[in-house]
């Protein structure tokens, strides 16, 4: 069923919103390249067992996606991520979210050409009244704010992860074959964590390892199993079944998953960032065909008892 596709990538832009508040913490007692060394080289070796447990290692599988598989893991997993904090270093976050924001309508126009996926009126409507909730979310509706915006090079890395993880759904999606969403994150996984761990164990630690608290590692423990491990999955199983571009317009939910966390731990949030959350929430629900869904069963909930189907 369609509802549970949507549940699942909901949960996905749940998790990938609590990972920012996260990221900032552990970000006190980790290189950049440490967290995401830890974190994948923990995700990757979770989603290999997970996979030998439930559906084995598949050669067939490997032999037949080997190419798609590389290019999903150097694009979706190390150069997302690489690329991500290399900019995040050269610009500002507002800057960067902003970025981020577009990944739905830069995913939609690369399906287009490289997969020739339609792009239907609905998905263009709630596309731009997502984003345009995206940027008061994060600008809070201050021209300034608006109006200072400049682009460095930092912005430039930011804009090339965005298009790296635009290219990792494309490819799962119209280039992987006879391989389960399992298979594929994993295999995936563990082409980028390689190469993620690599880095990791050349680059300096703030503090020794032992000097990190518990909170911190379980901090780390939980993006791995519930974003990296879980959210991947969901993310390869939403492209499959209703299309990359709409799958990715729940990357627009992220920014207000990141607003209402910060809402809770009693930072300021002004009603202009209130009523952009709730244009991002209708565009996607109107852009992903939701809203269609709740209203074919409207009409089951008034129809007598007796007439329905058994």
């Amino acid at each position: 069923m369609k509802g549970s596709i949507y549940l699942k990538l909901l949960g996905f832009s749940l998790m990938t919103g609590a990972t920012f508040h996260l990221a900032r913490y552990v970000m006190q007692y980790f290189s950049a390249a440490g967290a995401a060394g830890w974190r994948f080289g923990l995700a990757a070796g979770s989603m290999l067992l997970l996979l030998i447990s439930k559906e084995k290692l598949s050669g067939y599988t490997i032999r037949k996606n080997a190419g798609a598989y590389l290019f999903m893991g150097v694009t979706g997993l190390f150069g997302f991520n690489t690329l991500f904090f290399l900019g995040m270093e050269q610009t500002t976050p507002v800057n960067g979210a902003l970025i981020m924001a577009t990944n739905p309508l830069v995913t939609m126009l690369l399906a287009r050409v490289l997969l020739k996926e339609p792009v239907s009126r609905q998905q263009k409507v709630g596309g731009i009244l997502a984003l345009v909730g995206v940027v008061l979310v994060i600008t809070g509706g201050s021209w300034d704010a608006i109006r200072h915006l400049h682009f460095s090079s930092g912005d430039m890395l930011i804009m090339a992860g965005n298009i790296c993880w635009a290219l990792y759904g494309i490819i799962g999606k119209g280039f992987v074959r006879d391989s389960t969403s399992l298979q594929t994150t994993a295999y995936t996984m563990t082409i980028g964590a390689v190469m993620l761990v690599f880095i990791a164990s050349r680059t300096p630690a703030p503090v020794p390892n032992s000097s990190i608290p518990l909170t911190a590692w379980a901090a780390i423990v939980f993006m791995a199993l519930g974003m990296s491990v879980l959210g991947y999955i969901w993310w390869n199983e939403g492209a499959a079944r209703i299309g990359i571009g709409r799958a990715a317009l729940f990357f627009n939910l992220v920014p207000v998953v990141t607003l209402c966390i910060s809402l809770a731990l009693g930072m300021a949030v002004t009603g202009i960032q209130i009523i952009g959350s709730v244009l991002v929430i209708a565009g996607v629900l109107y852009a992903s065909g939701m809203t269609h869904i709740v209203s074919q069963r409207k009409p089951m909930q008034n129809t007598p008892k007796s007439e329905r189907t058994v």
